[in-house]
Parts: structure tokens; sequence; C-alpha cells
């Protein structure tokens, strides 16, 4: 099953908007907990079970073939209270109810006609609460409790209620201390204390969750990990220690033989925790961003090993013996000191994705181009001047990103990667694209900027699925105008063109229907086209830094737009104090100053009536007397007609 990028900045490069830095292409975001603890509400981290069924807790429940009732409350912002102290909303679906109802009353297990199956579970998060409401601990059925990102400094003893909560998330309060009669969870499988001020006396009590499969420690300050916890849980399957201060595992970690996922970024660890290689079932392994400048042989012993995350490190080489981790697929060996790889890795068949940017390679590893089931690719910069031949294999790529290179001319292997989706080829020295870049039919994202094109690439106009468009030339040739063939692109969302040399824009951008992003800062424009107004979908549009000194009068017709930078332009209509308030005051002159042309029209209309009707000649022929400064025929008639007469008081 195809799965969708995800945007986030993985790998890729920061954007800051208002920079002069031109945006390059983001990468996907591939890492199931890398963002340093899981994101809230994760599906595939909170399931239920539902009668027969096993769902998750979000939109997709409203599917047929539910068997039970599943029951969701939810906080209010401004959570009132109705039985007891709060009020719940309740979201029922069930075999006959297909959508979500709101009910007056939560459904007791009395009514059996109407329940069969329930689960409880209550969103509490971001609500700004200070302590854990007393209505919610008297839930004795609750199954999941999420009460993230809260400003909650202690754990009440009344915790102990809960004893068929399985969910507990804590993510971001102010904790400092766990009570004791935490432990009275019995029930309690997935705890998440992660960004809480923990003390590192009051963790032993976690020692008692025997229950426990996921515990998440993300950035708690954490310098050892209490040994307790390492002997007592012997159930967990994923532990989450990043953002720490660790520099070694307890010994102990080994008795964790059902742990499958372990995150350990962002810590000091500068040896590998070489007792990790004794946990079989280990299948992801997270230390990007450590001082790791070896791993040992012994990793070979970890088969079912599927993703390994060893990113900012100081490893110049790796073990042979990785080679036999068969199952990998996610190899992230970003910002390291590696030259080559190992040729015994080239077993490793099943790899979908590779990160090997910010790295000494200077050429593509010859085993790479056997790893035919890749699918994301990494190799920015990694010093590299061409492709090798046999790349051209690797007919699985979605995703390839060859920025900040010294490539001086397209590679010609890329047009045969029919279902590649993203290519990122920024800041390198392309001066011209082939003309098969048409056989790319699935590309959505291409990234030129900072290379050296003299001129606008028409070859781009055949690429018929693009999507967006980053061309902007911060450094490098400029480019001077866009073709008006631009409209060719008609699944065109975002095209940024800044920092060129554009004097103006092509009128045919009114005709792309999809354009839903403009960029052209730092340019030397003078104007733009009126057609830009007929782009509804345009939500961005960025000007700053051109030569602008008015706007199309029908710029408010784009009911999208919500982004319009216009600093460092000399703007007079509308200027630029009204330019300084915003949107809505650019679109309130824009409409005043639209209206008033029309009643000037009206006007001139009802003059050039008035005129003709009092017979002072056509329109045509008082128009030609007032260019000549001459009177009306009518006024040469009347000053022939007084030459005849005697002035009065002249009698002859």
């Amino acid at each position: 099953m195809s799965q969708e990028l995800v945007w986030d900045g993985f790998l890729g490069l920061p954007q800051i908007r208002g920079c002069r830095r031109a945006p390059r292409i983001p990468s996907p975001y591939c890492k199931s907990e890398a963002a340093g603890t899981k994101p809230p509400h994760s599906p595939h981290k909170a399931r239920y079970i539902c009668g027969s069924q096993e769902f998750s807790p979000y939109p997709k429940l409203l599917q047929s073939g539910c068997q039970g009732i599943l029951i969701f409350f939810f906080l209010s912002p401004l959570y009132h209270f109705r039985f007891g102290i709060m009020e719940l909303f309740v979201k029922i679906v069930s075999k006959e109810v297909m959508k979500a109802d709101h009910l007056p009353k939560v459904v007791q297990r009395s009514e059996p006609q109407r329940v069969t199956d329930r689960t409880f579970f209550i969103d509490g998060s971001n609500q700004g609460l200070k302590t854990i409401p007393s209505d919610i601990l008297a839930l004795k059925e609750l199954e999941e409790l999420h009460l993230e990102n809260n400003q909650i400094a202690e754990i009440p003893p009344d915790i102990q209620h809960l004893k068929n909560v399985r969910v507990l998330y804590l993510y971001k309060n102010n904790l400092q201390c766990l009570c004791p009669e935490l432990a009275s969870m019995i029930s309690l499988e997935s705890l998440d204390l992660s960004s809480n001020p923990l003390l590192y006396s009051s963790l032993p009590v976690l020692s008692c969750l025997r229950t426990l499969r996921e515990l998440r420690l993300y950035h708690t300050g954490l310098k050892e990990v209490p040994t307790v916890i390492c002997k007592s849980l012997h159930h967990l399957e994923l532990f989450g220690l990043s953002g720490n201060h660790l520099e070694s595992l307890p010994r102990e970690i080994v008795n964790q033989t059902k742990l499958r996922e372990i995150y350990l970024k962002q810590n000091q660890f500068s040896v590998f925790p070489c007792d990790l290689c004794a946990l079989f079932s280990l299948e992801v392994i997270d230390l990007d961003h450590n001082k790791l400048k070896a791993i040992p042989e012994e990793i070979g012993q970890l088969v079912k090993l599927q993703k390994l995350y060893l990113a900012a490190n100081y490893l110049p080489l790796l073990p042979e013996s990785l080679s036999q981790c068969s199952k990998l697929s996610v190899l992230d060996l970003t910002h390291n000191l590696l030259h080559s790889l190992p040729p015994t890795l080239e077993v490793l068949t099943e790899l979908r994705e590779v990160g090997l940017s910010e790295n000494r390679l200077e050429k593509v590893p010859r085993l790479l181009c056997r790893w035919t089931s890749l699918q994301l690719l990494y190799l920015r910069n990694t010093c590299l001047r061409g492709l090798r031949r046999s790349f051209k294999r690797l007919v699985n790529l979605r995703f390839l990103d060859l920025s900040q290179n010294h490539i001086d001319h397209f590679p010609g292997q890329i047009c045969a990667l029919r279902n590649l989706e993203i290519l990122a080829l920024d800041d390198n020295k392309v001066g011209q694209l082939p003309s098969t870049m048409g056989s790319l039919m699935k590309l959505k994202v291409l990234g030129l900027t900072g290379n050296d094109f003299s001129s606008f690439p028409e070859e781009i106009f055949s690429l018929v699925s693009l999507e967006k468009l980053y061309i902007g030339q911060d450094e490098g040739c400029k480019i001077s105008y866009v073709p008006e063939n631009i409209k060719k692109l008609r699944n065109l969302k975002e095209l940024y063109i800044e920092n060129n040399l554009l004097e103006q824009l092509p009128t045919s951008l009114g005709l792309m229907p999809n354009l839903e992003v403009l960029d052209c800062r730092h340019n030397l424009l003078k104007q733009l086209p009126d057609a830009i107004c007929h782009t509804q979908e345009l939500r961005e549009l960025l000007l700053e830094d051109n030569l602008l000194t008015r706007l199309p009068e029908d710029l408010d017709h784009l009911i999208n737009l919500k982004v319009l930078t216009l600093m460092n332009n000399p703007m007079e209509d509308p200027p630029m104090e009204v330019c300084a308030q915003g949107n809505d005051a650019i679109w309130k002159y824009l409409r005043e100053n639209r209206i008033r042309k029309i009643m000037a029209t009206k006007i001139q209309a009802w003059w050039r009536g008035t005129m003709v009707r009092k017979g002072f000649g056509s329109f045509e022929e008082l128009l030609k007397a007032r260019k000549k400064g001459k009177n009306s025929p009518k006024d040469k008639k009347g000053k022939k007609a007084a030459k005849g007469k005697p002035a009065k008081g002249n009698k002859k």
C-alpha cells in the first residue's frame, strides 16, 4: 500500500519566511516517533476493541461493521458541568447508528438493548487544567485519558480508582512527583510523562506498573534510567527516552526481551549501548544526534531490526555485520563522516528509505543502485558531480534529494525513474533540462533553486502532474521572464520564482485554476497583470522588494487570499500607509476606489448626454473641439450671427 509523503522538514533545509534565502523543497518526515514524542491522539498508538472489531478512536470509526457501541467523552474548551461538575459530550457509534449524535446523558449499563460493549475516552488536553477534575477520577470504567499540554502539578491519590485505564497521556504538564497510588493502575498499558520536570526519586513507582507496554519519558531531564524500571517491567514494547542527558543504559535493559522500539535521540551517548544487541525483538532504534563514533559488529544479531536512525553522529564507517539485518527498511546515516559503505550491505534489498546526506561520499555508492526497493533517497551535500549509469535501476524511487552538490548537467538517468514524485536539485550548477523530462509523468514537486538557468527552462511545461515548482535564483544566473506557456501546468499549486530579474508576470497566470501560492519576492516587477485576479484559489501572494506602485483594482476579488506581502515597494495606489494596515485595509481601499471610478463614469456619461441633448453637437464633435481648444459648433453659429447684428446702444 502506498503511503502519502508527509512534509515536516525531516532531513530538509530550514525555511524562514522573510529571509533572503529562497525556499527549497522540504523533505518528507517518515519517523514514527522522531519528533521526540508521539503525536497527540496517534491512531496507531491508541486502539479500541469494540465487540469483535478493532478501531482507531478517530473519524475512521464511522464505518460499517461496528459490532458494539463506542463512547467518547470530550471536554469542551469551556467545560461546563452537568452531572456532578463536568459536562461531557457523548458520541456513540453503533451498528444501528452510523454517525455521531449528542446525547443528554451517559448511556448506562442498565440499558443492554442499546449497549453491548463500550469504551470510555476523555480528551482533556489543552484545557489549562491545574489539576485532574475529581469527576474524571470517579469514572471507574474509563479506559483512555488524554491530559496533554495542561498545567497539572501533581497526580491526586484518587487516580487509584481508575483501575481500567489502559492509556494515560500526561505529556507537557508541570509534574515533579509521582504519587504512590499511581501503582494501583493495574491495567495501564501506555503512559506518557514526557516534557515534565520529574524528580528522579519519584520514578521507581513506575516499576509497579507491570502491565506497561509503552513508556515515554522524553525531555524529562533524565541523566540515568532507574535500574528498577528495567528489572521489573518485562512487557515493555516501546521505550521513549529521547531529549535527555543519558550517557549509558543500565545493564538490566537486557531484561526487556519484548522491546520492539527504543528512542534515544538527542542524548549524550558516545558509545553504542551494546546491551541493545541482546534484545532480539528490536525493530526500531533511534540514536540520532548523539556522539557515536562506532557501531559494534554485534548489531548483526538484531535480525528483526527494521528502522535504524544514526543521523548526526561521528561515524566514519559501518560494520559489515549490518548486512545480517535483512529486514532493514529505513537507514538514516545523515550528517556523519562516511566516505563509503561496506560492500556487504548490497544484500539489504528491503530498504525503502536511506539517508546519506551531508557525508563525504563524492560518488554514489555502487551497491546503492542494487537497492531496487528504495522509495526515498537523500544525497544532499555529498560532493556528487553526477550519477552512475546503473542509477536508473531505482525505478521505485518516489523522493530524490540531490541538492547542494556539484552537478553541472541534469542526469539523464533520472528520466528513467517513472515513479518519481519529488526531485530536489537545488543549489547545483545545472544550466538546462533534457527534452525527455516529460517521461516523469508522476513528478509533483521540482526544486531547481540556485542553479545556472539563464532563461526559464520550458522543458518543465511537459510535466503535466507538477504541483510545486521552486526556481528562485538567489544564487547563480537570474531569470528575466516567465513564458506565457506556463499555463500548460494546469495542476500547479505553488510557484516560487523569487530572487530573479522579472519585470512582469505572464497574463496566462490567470488561466491556472489551481494556483495557491505565488512567490515573486526580490524581483523588478513594476505592475501585476489584471488577469491575476482570476486565480481564485490563490492563498499567498508574496511581492515584497519589487518596484510596484499599484495593485490591480479587482485584486480584492481573490476571496481565498490570506497572505499578501508588499514591503519595500514604492506603493502609491493604494499608498504604503494603507498597505501597512493589512489585507482588510487594502481591500477596503480597492473597493472604495472602484466605487469612485464607477461614479465618475456615470457622471461623465450623464454630462455627455446632457450636452448632446442641449444641441451642442454630437459627443464626437465636442471631443474634437475640446482637443483643439475651440468652442462647440453651436458657439460658432452664435458668433457668426452676432457679426451681422449691431451691438446694443450703437444705432446707425
